[in-house]
């Protein structure tokens, strides 16, 4: 019975929740059917159901929903970029203005200044003439010169050094010490140089060099050499040692350099065929050099003179017997 009881509450608790959906449900198409006889009667017409909460707002607001976010990003960059572009300007104005003080001379500083000895402004302030400036005395600078413009100087210009680093251009230069020029330098004008010159480098010079006394070590000539008067050729004499030829109680004289010279030969009793003397060079030739011999006197040709040569000397010779007691000589000259 107690089953039969618990089947029953079922059923019936059944049958009330179905009422209840049923209700629901009517509900529901009431509610459906009301609004689409509401609706039926508002056809042809659109209906804002917008809140008016919505519809309501500042202008700002409004404006703000109506722009597009990217334009109000580009007006934003274009302020920050003249805000810099201004702090910029400000900062390069505030740089480029003097932060030296200037002072201007007035006709009663310029009086006082011709009357006695003022000092005027301060070592950071910088003094302004406009116009000319004549100093009818000396001027002192006590640091360095700096001038914009050229400078033209009447009289003689002393100083103890001058440094040039562009192009100047001198009437008239006197150096009573040295002259250094680090770079090239170009003389169009005459240069007299009183003193001595002395070059470490070459030369090249495109006209003639004109010259009282010219030494050199070593000089090459590329082109002719035309003397128009004597060649003097000096050096000391070279050692000599006689021979043979010279026969009994014969003597002989040597007078020149390793270049050219005379050898002036007497002959004593019984000479023979063989050499005179020998020359031994002061210094010594790089080869075998030539050797040019010259007889004087009818004597030095009847004794058949021949020459022997080296790089360190040569010799005079005859190849007959030579003239007894007699005088003669020859003269050499040497070429490498």
């Amino acid at each position: 019975m107690e089953s039969d009881d618990k089947k029953h509450d079922e059923s019936t608790a059944s049958q009330d929740s179905n009422a209840g959906s049923s209700n629901a449900t009517s509900s529901l198409e009431s509610s459906d059917d009301n609004s689409l006889d509401g609706g039926a009667s508002t056809t042809g017409k659109i209906v804002d159901e917008t809140p008016a909460a919505a519809r309501t707002g500042s202008p700002i607001q409004r404006l703000i929903k109506r722009v597009n976010i990217y334009l109000l990003l580009f007006i934003f960059l274009l302020v920050v970029a003249g805000g810099i572009i201004l702090v910029t300007y400000l900062a390069s104005k505030k740089t480029n203005s003097n932060t030296v003080k200037t002072q201007s001379l007035s006709s009663d500083t310029l009086k006082q200044l011709a009357t006695s000895d003022v000092t005027v402004g301060q070592p950071k302030q910088v003094l302004n003439v406009q116009s000319n400036a004549v100093f009818a005395g000396k001027v002192l600078i006590r640091d360095s010169l700096e001038v914009a413009g050229p400078i033209q100087v009447g009289g003689s210009l002393s100083v103890p050094g001058i440094t040039v680093s562009g192009n100047s251009v001198f009437e008239q230069l006197q150096v009573n010490k040295s002259l250094s020029v680090q770079g090239d330098a170009s003389i169009q004008g005459q240069l007299t140089i009183q003193k001595n010159l002395s070059v470490s480098g070459g030369g090249t010079f495109g006209g003639p060099i004109t010259a009282p006394a010219l030494t050199v070590n070593t000089l090459q000539m590329n082109g002719s050499l035309t003397l128009t008067k004597h060649i003097v050729i000096g050096g000391s004499t070279p050692d000599r040692s006689n021979g043979p030829a010279l026969g009994g109680g014969g003597t002989v004289a040597l007078s020149g350099s390793d270049t050219a010279g005379s050898v002036n030969i007497n002959t004593g009793t019984s000479p023979v065929a063989g050499c005179f003397l020998t020359i031994d060079f002061t210094q010594k030739y790089n080869a075998t050099p030539n050797v040019l011999v010259t007889p004087v006197g009818s004597n030095a040709a009847l004794a058949g003179y021949y020459v022997n040569r080296s790089a360190a000397s040569f010799s005079i010779c005859a190849a007959n017997n030579p003239p007894a007691n007699a005088s003669f000589g020859f003269d050499y000259f040497i070429v490498e």
